[in-house]
């Protein structure tokens, strides 16, 4: 082949490592940002935190501004967001002493608690041994979900492991507390735990109902087929109602009270309050870190100009990082200030007001590209008066009216979360109805979106919403270091009754005990036709606790009813 000259031309983009480390910096968490710095810290003498607590807030990383000085707050305002700084700023008196009266207390596993007390019993070293295999054998739940014959081939053969002496371990284990622990379904747990019960806890007939319903008819009760449950046990529907009553009360999960609790906090970036009837982004000062150049590297890099590349080098690194972490919440703030621009309806009215919105049309306004909105938007997150939300929150498809506008998916997942609410227990809408009423108001949605948005919101199917005659409260009580007995739920029920006078519908209420060495706390939150009415209490002896709180929520409950009377009026 002939050797020949060609020039060709081409573009092609080169990123410089600066704008490398922007774009990085950039889809970075708050957490991984701060690790990101902390990793740079210990590379690069020339950069170092600033620590001083004298500095003003507003500044950011580098010196820089955040944004223009706010206009003048009104009062309420003001406490809220600096009860917002507070609850994400930790102090610096915290001694040893005060961390640990926050901290998780010391509860024993599962495994423990078995072993102490399989170490109490009479039975024999190897019938002990047999009963520590089936321990090991249990899940986080208490339930033993390998079958025997499994665990009976991965022991030892010098073991000589038969079934039948695996089976009576069995029966030892679920004899063993918290009731129900070595169970193999949810029915079987059921059922030790109803054999566990007390004479007094209730009636023996209603006992041997809920047994059969638990041992042959779980399943009908699970998607409340009340028809062919009445027809399969031959029960009437009050019999029927009160079994129900004994199973809810009764925890299907017997190791819940001995799992471990990870608490997971959420460090907004950025704090949005209303500011003369405007509403402002601001970013969240605690989110941000403070960095600067080291003074004594800075001069000693000056007086070494002629031979010093890497002093200057890491000089350099050191500038770069501080501006970049300053235009990355820059960014942040922009974005987020022109998402709430956007939002405030949202912000004014709750969920059912959100607008559609998608990247494209911040990109526009910002003249930014959507990439870089999607990296601003994940993981970065914002603190409003509804609550802390990610930023990509706020965006979502779009439906059309027949005005020829368009709804959110957020306001249609709120619209259908109000509708189920306020619903009749006895006769819950469908999927198609609700669809119906939406194009009543001029939004049309198919029933198969519907029923995609109602499984998002984790609301069950019709036939599962139905509840028997009578039922007015349905109640829900679970426990964060205690078991949550039938007395219990039965004493949260007794105190909880009172609220019910104030409603003609079937109302949700969700109750958290929560009990370790220095509170007993009781909280509960009512859901009643969207809105979800909160309290909490804090007393000495739990049933205190629940006695205080029945009475603050009995008079939330008028307030939340003299409001909506003020309204109508």
């Amino acid at each position: 082949m002939k050797p020949s000259l060609q020039l060709r031309l081409s573009q092609h983009l080169t990123l410089t490592p600066q704008l490398q480390q922007s774009i990085r910096l950039l889809q970075l968490s708050t957490v991984e940002l701060n690790q990101e710095i902390d990793r740079i810290l210990m590379e690069n003498p020339a950069l170092e935190r600033e620590e001083s607590e004298g500095a003003d807030p507003s500044a950011a990383a580098g010196g820089g501004t955040t944004s223009a000085p706010a206009p003048e707050t009104a009062q309420g305002d003001a406490d809220w967001s600096a009860d917002i700084a507070s609850s994400w700023k930790g102090s610096p008196e915290d001694d040893e002493e005060g961390d640990r009266s926050f901290g998780t207390p010391d509860t024993p596993t599962l495994r423990d608690h078995l072993l102490s007390q399989l170490s109490l019993t009479n039975l024999d070293e190897r019938d002990r041994a047999f009963v520590m295999v089936l321990i090991d054998a249990l899940d986080e739940d208490g339930y033993l979900t390998q079958p025997l014959e499994e665990i009976a081939a991965l022991l030892p053969a010098e073991a000589e492991a038969g079934m039948e002496e695996l089976a009576i371990a069995l029966q030892h284990l679920q004899h063993l507390e918290p009731a129900g622990v070595g169970a193999r379904s949810p029915g079987e747990c059921l059922c030790l735990r109803l054999k566990n019960l007390k004479e007094n806890e209730s009636s023996d007939a209603v006992r041997r109902l809920a047994m059969q319903i638990a041992e042959k008819h779980l399943e009908l009760l699970a998607s409340r087929d009340y028809t062919r449950l009445k027809s399969a046990t031959g029960a009437d529907e009050e019999a029927l109602r009160c079994a129900q009553r004994l199973i809810q009360a009764l925890n299907p999960r017997p190791g819940a009270a001995f799992a471990k609790l990870e608490a997971r906090y959420v460090v907004p970036d950025v704090i949005v309050r209303k500011s003369r009837n405007v509403w402002r982004a601001s970013l969240n000062p605690d989110a941000m870190p403070r960095l600067r150049i080291n003074r004594l590297y800075a001069e000693l890099a000056a007086g070494a100009r002629n031979g010093g590349t890497g002093i200057s080098s890491q000089l350099q690194e050191a500038r770069w990082l501080i501006k970049n972490v300053q235009q990355r919440f820059d960014t942040i703030l922009r974005v987020s200030q022109a998402i709430v621009d956007r939002q405030r309806h949202f912000l004014e009215h709750g969920e059912v007001a959100m607008r559609p919105l998608v990247l494209r049309e911040i990109a526009e306004v910002l003249s930014l590209h959507e990439s870089t909105i999607s990296r601003v938007t994940t993981q970065k997150f914002m603190a409003t008066p509804r609550g802390t939300f990610e930023l990509k929150y706020f965006f979502g498809s779009h439906v059309a009216t027949e005005a020829g506008g368009a709804a959110s998916s957020t306001a249609i997942r709120a619209l259908i979360k109000q509708l189920v609410s306020a619903e009749d227990a006895r006769s819950p809408l469908s999927d198609a109805r609700i669809s119906q009423i939406l194009g009543e108001q001029g939004i049309v949605v198919a029933r198969r979106t519907i029923a995609k948005y109602r499984e998002s919101l984790q609301i069950p199917p019709v036939n599962q919403r139905k509840t028997l005659e009578g039922e007015r409260m349905n109640l829900n009580v679970s426990g964060h270091h205690i078991e949550v007995t039938p007395a219990i739920r039965s004493y949260v029920k007794s105190k909880l009754d009172r609220v019910k006078r104030h409603f003609d519908h079937v109302i949700d209420a969700h109750v958290i005990l929560t009990v370790d060495k220095l509170r007993q706390k009781a909280e509960v939150t009512l859901h009643v036709r969207g809105k979800d009415l909160h309290c909490e209490s804090e007393e000495g002896d739990l049933y205190a606790a629940i006695d205080l709180l029945a009475d603050k929520l009995d008079r939330q409950v008028l307030r939340y009813k003299d409001k909506l009377y003020d309204k109508r009026i």
